[in-house]
Parts: C-alpha cells; structure tokens; sequence
C-alpha cells in the first residue's frame, strides 16, 4: 500500500526524504552579476563585439578558401570537394555561425532602437553626430546591405546544384556584370561596417586611448579595406580574364 506521509513515495511504501538542492550563494551572485551585465547596454556592445570577432574570422577563412581560385580551376574544384566531403563539420560550423550572425542582427537592432531613444532632442544627434564617423554612422543600413547581399550570395552559391564543378559554378555567376557590379558595391559597404566593427572591439576590450587612437582607426580601415580587396579581385578577374578558372 502506498501512502503519503512527505517527500516521495518509495514501492515498498515508505516515502523517500525530500532533498533540498542547496545554492552556492557565490555562484548565484556571479550568475545574477553576469545577467545584469548582460542587460545593459555595455554588456550587448560586449556581446555584439564577440559574435562579430566570430564572423570576422569566418571572413578571413572564407576569404583565404576564395584565393585557391587563384591556383586554377583544379586546385578550387578539389578545395570545394574536400569542404563537401566534410558535411557533418560543416553543418556543425555553419550552425554555430548562423546562431552568431542572428545575434549580431539582435543586438545591433537592440542597441540602434536604444540609441534613437536615447537622443530625442535635434540639437544633441547633431552634436553627437558630429564625432561619429561613416562608418559608425550608416552601420544598421549597411548591416541591411550586407544580409541582402548574403542571402543573394547563398542562392547563387550555396543553395545550388552540387553536382556543378565549384571552377565552373564561380565562372557562371561571376561572369555577368551587373552581379560582379553589385558584389563589388556590398564588398565596399562590407568595409565601411567592418572598419567601425574593429574600431568598435577595441573600444569594448579597453584598448582605445587618445595616443594611439588614430593609429587603431587606420589599423582597422585598413585592415577591413585589405579583407574587401580580396573579396572584390577574383569577380574582377573571372569577368576580365576570359581564361581565368579554365
């Protein structure tokens, strides 16, 4: 027969004593401390600079990958085949980076509605303005280019027939010009937000001082010149160089 006396019943009928699951009162502090630090507007901005730290690196892989295409088609057709021949990997890498890229778009969204909130007077978004620089200006409507860009990009180069020789694939896209065209206009707009993105990191971590400031922002202007460079070359050259990935 079971009965309940407190606590949970055991089969032969006597119930089992409750156990109380004791907290660490340090550890849930530190928990508390690192959801409000979360909270604020310093916490996203450190949030956000990480998951674009993700991305960056994403890019730089993405675009060391891209210049095997300068080896010949060969070389290129036999990088794409060893990338396929890691699905599982690439799954894996790919969710992790698509979790990182929604909240990039989160966060910026967040901190852009905070922003606009914060300064309803004219004369303060002026004054602020005024220290502001392009890129840190335009960088949700560049953020709108990029994932347009993105989406295009994954359509023609992602979500696609698997079967197609990646050399061939590349010469297909790549050799119309309104595509090279906008390619080249979202690789420009993607150095405008990256230069402020790395600018920004270093403001996160600490590491901006008035001595060596000017220093940083060229560092990262040209940094994230450098990175859109290389993205821009190889759609110049497969629509110039008729024997380019032959």
């Amino acid at each position: 027969m079971f009965r309940r006396i407190g606590g949970r019943l055991k089969s032969n009928g006597y119930p089992e004593p409750c156990r109380r699951i004791n907290h660490d009162p340090e550890t849930h502090a530190h928990i508390m401390k690192l959801r409000q630090a979360i909270l604020t507007s310093v916490g996203r901005k450190a949030l956000m600079a990480l998951s674009g730290v993700m991305l960056s690196l994403f890019l730089f892989a993405h675009g060391a990958g891209n210049a095997v295409a300068f080896l010949g088609s060969e070389a290129l057709n036999s990088y794409a085949a060893k990338l396929h021949s890691l699905s599982f990997a690439v799954i894996f890498f790919e969710c992790v980076l698509l979790a990182a890229f929604v909240l990039h778009i989160l966060l910026g969204m967040s901190l852009f509605l905070e922003n606009s909130q914060a300064r309803p007077v004219r004369y303060q978004v002026e004054r602020s303005s005024a220290q502001r620089t392009p890129g840190s200006r335009t960088m949700p409507y560049s953020g709108v280019v990029i994932l347009i860009f993105i989406a295009v990009h994954l359509v023609n180069f992602h979500f696609t027939d698997r079967s197609i020789p990646a050399a061939e694939l590349v010469r297909k896209v790549l050799r119309q010009p309104f595509y090279v065209f906008f390619h080249i206009s979202a690789m420009a707009v993607l150095a405008l937000h990256i230069s402020h993105g790395f600018w920004s990191l270093f403001q996160s971590l600490g590491l901006s001082h008035p001595k060596y400031d000017a220093a940083l922002k060229n560092s990262t202007l040209g940094l994230a010149l450098l990175l859109s460079a290389l993205f821009i070359v190889i759609p110049l050259c497969t629509l110039f160089i008729d024997e380019f990935l032959l």
